[in-house]
């Protein structure tokens, strides 16, 4: 399930709901093989996301976000190379990713809102696209910040999308780098990796189409409920969502 909302957020359905993937996966394996296995799956996706977008996107905006992005996947990759031994406090900053990026959700309106009466300027381009490498990188989940930047830019929703898409195949394809440098991408998770690569092409397929045919609503209800469901039990260590499920 989790690769397939990472394809369905990847066609701009459902907003940020590949956020989910990363906290979900980490509740039965640990948070650096969790996110060691979403990149290529995330790489895949992008491929066939790409093809629907690649030259409808906002020029200026990514100038801006994916210098940024860059220092920040280097601020991440120091934070996962710190603790890398230690994976209760791995588990309890992705729990705080997690209810971090739904409370983001909760005040969303409000948020973008004020960021609204005026342009978003260049320098704070680059910060919610450092923001959003760091947090892409801990946990594939840098949709908010760079919709802080993007939303109050008020672009068409085919740009607007179309530049998110490009953003983060651009930013997926250079965590590899540091993901190398770590040792996170291991040959051992490769068959786990062909074995779900197909789920997120489905996942794009369904987002492509859900997005031109329904409404996003319910949905993002119900994902942000286990994405808090999942935040707590990451964070407590308590098996909160059996209690639901």
């Amino acid at each position: 399930m989790a690769v397939v909302l990472v394809g369905i957020a990847k066609a701009g359905f459902g907003g940020g709901v590949g956020a989910v993937a990363t906290p979900l996966m980490a509740l039965t394996i640990s948070v650096t093989d969790a996110a060691a296995i979403l990149l290529p799956l995330l790489i895949v996706a992008d491929i066939f996301s790409v093809r629907h977008y690649y030259n409808i996107f906002d020029k200026r905006s990514l100038l801006y976000m994916i210098p940024g992005a860059v220092i920040g996947i280097a601020l991440g990759a120091l934070f996962f190379g710190y603790f890398d031994d230690n994976e209760r406090i791995l588990k309890i900053g992705l729990g705080v990713l997690a209810l971090a990026f739904v409370a983001y959700q909760l005040g969303r309106s409000l948020l973008t809102g004020v960021m609204a009466k005026s342009r978003p300027s260049g320098t704070l381009g680059v910060i919610m696209g450092a923001a959003a490498g760091f947090t892409s990188t801990l946990a594939h989940a840098g949709g908010p910040p760079a919709t802080i930047y993007l939303l109050p830019q008020k672009l068409p929703r085919d740009i607007f999308v179309g530049t998110n898409v490009i953003f983060f195949a651009t930013i997926n394809l250079v965590k590899l780098v540091p993901y190398s440098y770590l040792g996170l991408l291991r040959v051992g998770n490769l068959t786990t990796i062909l074995i779900l690569a197909p789920l997120a092409v489905v996942g794009v397929w369904l987002g492509v189409r859900l997005n031109r045919r329904f409404s996003e609503k319910w949905f993002n209800r119900l994902v942000y409920t286990l994405l808090c469901l999942t935040g707590i039990e990451l964070v407590s260590g308590a098996s909160v969502i059996n209690l639901f499920f």
